[in-house]
């Protein structure tokens, strides 16, 4: 990783006031209930971005899971790939200061984890220039990025501002939706592989 990390999450830090993109105090941080994942189990489909791997192809996979979208290098998405593993849900905005903040830490969460959590970035509120240019100079390439320009994947998950973690434990149940600093997120998703 270049050193360039530093310097940027001390820019995200000084900007987060002026971006306006702060969580509110005591908005959306509770955990959540499981979203439908008890009901509506499915069969991943095969062949596409996102495909299960070691196995995994045969397991139900719980309604939360059940979309699929475009990357933000025009690949088809099966949101099903996620199933039976815990996963890491990182809605961002290609504007947002914090979110700038947050990726060190989601990608070094992704590369400490990458055999057992499932990270997945879902930018929106932006143009694709502006979110490609994000996983580029923030270095996040190495996480998959969802381009939710039309807000489908942030509307299934009821998130209406950035930056929002979504934390879906191995039996596709939602355990958190919020604001999330880089200590809490990181003791989450140590505690959710464990």
């Amino acid at each position: 990783m270049r050193t360039r990390g530093a310097p940027v999450a001390v820019l995200a830090a000084a900007l987060l006031m002026l971006a306006g993109c702060a969580p509110t105090p005591g908005t959306a941080t509770e955990p959540v209930g499981d979203a439908g994942a008890a009901a509506g189990q499915s069969r991943p489909a095969a062949g596409k971005t996102g495909e299960p791997a070691d196995g995994r192809a045969d397991l139900p996979v719980p309604k939360v899971l059940s979309f699929t979208a475009d990357t933000l290098d025009g690949r088809r998405y099966e949101a099903a790939a996620l199933a039976g593993r815990p996963a890491l849900l990182w809605f961002w905005a290609p504007w947002c200061a914090t979110c700038a903040g947050q990726a060190p830490t989601v990608s070094e969460l992704a590369g400490r984890y990458s055999d057992r959590l499932a990270v997945l970035g879902v930018a929106g509120l932006g143009d694709k220039a502006a979110m490609d240019e994000f996983v580029t100079d923030l270095e996040v390439g190495a996480v998959t990025h969802l381009n939710d320009q039309a807000g489908s994947v942030w509307r299934r998950f009821k998130v209406t501002e950035q930056s929002t973690f979504v934390l879906i434990n191995r039996d596709g149940k939602v355990v958190h939706k919020g604001w999330l600093d880089s200590v809490d997120v990181t003791e989450r998703v140590a505690a959710l592989v464990a």
